[in-house]
């Protein structure tokens, strides 16, 4: 029953609904700015050798951590070890998800930005985050390389890598001196380490100019910062455990009606939430969706309509709450992952405005948890499939907002091991194989309620809804179903 249920739910979805992190009611941090020519000639001259140099050093420092501080058996590396590396290939490894799918692509956003902060653009740095990614897969360890890293590590780093570049540079300031400039750069260090460095070497760091030296102007950006409790898989026993602490951090940038032929990235959305929850992870969600081209197809006084090309970001992340529930309420990812993608606009009245969107995404690299596929520090299957999401935002002037979103994700877990597999014989370090042999249906639903208490400050309640489907080959199905809700205190900037 539940399964002839999902197709009409996912039809009303598409016909009333908009997007992750699009604020229902938004405040401009600042007045839009158009970016000084000065400034972009001033950062925008090449150099390879600098960014590379950097790439090569950063995971010469990194080996060197792993080898010599915490003498990691994986960092003991010879010449033998990276010609078996080169021989043999690439394969899929057995690192939990935290490390495959949010620490790779990290670690590709520093490839990234040693490239971005020299010169080069979105594309060109995306190389750059390949090049450093087989660098250490081949050479710096003496596992196999893995075949998951070598695509999450770049792409994934396209991603975070692009945000926390014009993250940092919404901080930075050349013309500020003293306490002012050294809290600015110390912060914009902090977001992106690898610019931050590229400032230091230069001088850049310390160098007062007559302009900002932002590469972006002053763009059209909203932030807001939730704080409030968290109540996850709350039944009975595991009251005094399903409840815990929450922050979230939403950030829009940009203008999602503008239909310009922008740069990469010139708009995105970023959500983020943290957590201080007994036994959960710190961070339980990570969205980013960032536009990499667009055309308008509707554009009138009442309507519009845009069509896009989008990069998305998205890793949901829980564990066990207690022996009570025995059991994970949730744990997805795509770190690579893009698609087409429609956003509309209402201006048919001057006191409710609402708009929507739909995204459509093939999947290249995913990740979905597993019931059976326990091996080494992984607990889920790795697949590609496609994904779909919708969603709405209506607000009555911007006193009171009401937001659903829906995300449905269809996941391949190709490569599967036997049935007759001798679970006793395996070498966790050569087990190529992506999990079971499955496919799974996940669904990741929310609506949410934001009332203005003051002028920047809003009551929010949220509820969140996550469903699993998994049919496996050689086992049961297993059909999971999880509840989430937060009530939190919320700031916009």
């Amino acid at each position: 029953m539940r399964n002839k249920l999902i197709p009409v739910f996912l039809l009303i979805i598409i016909i009333s609904t908009s997007a992750h992190a699009q604020f229902a009611i938004r405040y401009q941090v600042a007045p839009p700015k158009p970016a000084d020519s000065l400034d972009i000639a001033y950062y925008s001259k090449k150099n390879g050798w600098l960014a590379a140099s950097k790439i090569v050093g950063l995971n010469m420092s990194i080996w060197a951590f792993d080898r010599y501080v915490q003498k990691a058996d994986f960092a003991y590396i010879n010449i033998h070890t990276i010609k078996k590396n080169l021989k043999h290939g690439f394969v899929f490894d057995n690192d939990q998800m935290g490390t495959n799918m949010f620490l790779h692509p990290y670690h590709g956003s520093l490839y990234y930005n040693s490239a971005r902060s020299n010169g080069f653009n979105y594309w060109e740095s995306g190389l750059f985050a390949l090049g450093g990614s087989a660098m250490w897969e081949l050479f710096m360890e003496n596992e196999y390389p893995s075949i998951n890293d070598i695509i999450a590590t770049p792409i994934g780093g396209l991603s975070l890598g692009e945000v926390f570049y014009r993250t940092s540079d919404l901080v930075l300031d050349d013309r500020r001196t003293g306490r002012n400039r050294f809290g600015r750069e110390l912060a914009g260090f902090i977001i992106a380490p690898t610019r931050g460095l590229s400032r230091i070497i230069s001088g850049d760091a310390w160098k007062r100019r007559s302009t900002s030296g932002k590469q972006f102007g002053v763009p059209d950006v909203s932030v807001e910062v939730s704080a409030g409790v968290r109540v996850l898989e709350l039944k009975g026993e595991i009251l005094d455990k399903g409840v815990g602490a929450a922050m979230d951090v939403n950030i829009e940038y940009g203008d999602r009606f503008s239909a310009e032929n922008e740069k990469p990235y010139d708009y995105f959305t970023f959500k983020g939430n943290l957590n201080v929850h007994s036994s959960q992870p710190l961070l339980s969600q990570l969205n980013i969706i960032g536009r990499l081209y667009v055309t308008d197809l509707v554009d009138t006084q009442k309507d519009f309509l845009s069509l896009g090309f989008y990069q998305h970001f998205d890793y949901y992340d829980s564990d066990t709450i207690s022996s009570v529930s025995n059991k994970i309420p949730y744990k997805f990812c795509t770190p690579a992952s893009a698609g087409v993608g429609l956003i509309y606009r209402s201006n048919r009245t001057r006191s409710f405005s609402f708009d929507a969107f739909l995204h459509s995404n093939l999947i290249i690299l995913g990740g979905t948890l597993s019931d059976h596929y326990k091996v080494d520090q992984r607990n889920y299957n790795l697949a590609s499939g496609f994904s779909t999401k919708a969603g709405f935002n209506l607000a009555y002037k911007d006193r009171l907002s009401i937001s659903g979103n829906y995300e449905m994700y269809r996941m391949f877990t190709w490569k599967g091991y036997p049935e007759d597999i001798d679970w006793d014989t395996i070498d966790v370090h050569e087990f190529d194989y992506q999990g079971d042999r499955s496919q799974a249906i996940l669904h990741a639903a929310s609506l949410r309620a934001d009332l203005r208490l003051t002028r920047h400050m809003f009551l929010t309640g949220i509820y969140y809804n996550y469903t699993r489907d998994t049919n496996y080959k050689y086992f049961s199905d297993v059909f999971s179903n999880t509840s989430e809700g937060r009530l939190m205190l919320t700031y916009k900037f």
